[in-house]
């Protein structure tokens, strides 16, 4: 078996921590819902990481959908539920940017990961994994040297992954499969 007890997982949210809507912003808690799973997946995966780190492009507040505090306050409520499972998550990461502004903080840019590399200070990317639902979140795995595993929620990701998984480490249907998969490792 596998020691991370020394790594770091990264993690996307919407598709990977909790479902996603296609084409819409999740702004307020009543909109949010779990991914199947996800929560016992954290809790076994918390025991196996030194840390687990959020890193979510959040776009909806460039074009005014939500706000900063709103995305905040949605992370409290989703904070407090795992709480209550004795699941912590050392640090949520978000970009509020538009993927047309120019030098952006969105994945696959690696700011959201040098940020929390600056917070804590021994985060080493070389053990590190990025667990995330698109082509960006895997390269932004990628530019920082991480290990990736695509969770295959959006479908036009998958057919991404058979045209370039060479490029990418793994792919599992959801978190909960992926972290079930560590005990046979």
């Amino acid at each position: 078996m596998q020691d991370y007890s020394d790594w770091t997982l990264f993690l996307d949210r919407d598709g990977v921590i909790n479902q996603r809507i296609p084409d819409a912003y999740i702004n307020h808690w009543d909109d949010f819902r779990f991914a199947r799973g996800a929560e016992a997946a954290l809790q076994k995966l918390q025991k196996r990481f030194a840390r687990l780190i959020i890193v979510t492009n959040q776009q909806g507040i460039a074009k005014k959908i939500m706000t900063t505090a709103q995305l905040n306050r949605l992370h409290e409520r989703m904070l407090g539920v795992l709480e209550t499972q004795d699941v912590r998550i050392d640090g949520i990461y978000f970009c509020g940017e538009s993927k047309t502004q120019v030098n952006n903080c969105r994945k696959p840019a690696p700011a959201m990961g040098l940020q929390a590399q600056t917070d804590f200070p021994d985060i080493n990317f070389q053990r590190s994994i990025m667990v995330g639902d698109s082509i960006s979140d895997l390269q932004f795995g990628r530019n920082l040297g991480m290990q990736t595993i695509l969770i295959t929620s959006k479908k036009e990701e998958a057919k991404l992954w058979d045209q370039h998984h060479k490029d990418w480490d793994q792919k599992f249907p959801s978190l909960k499969a992926w972290s079930d998969s560590l005990n046979l490792l």
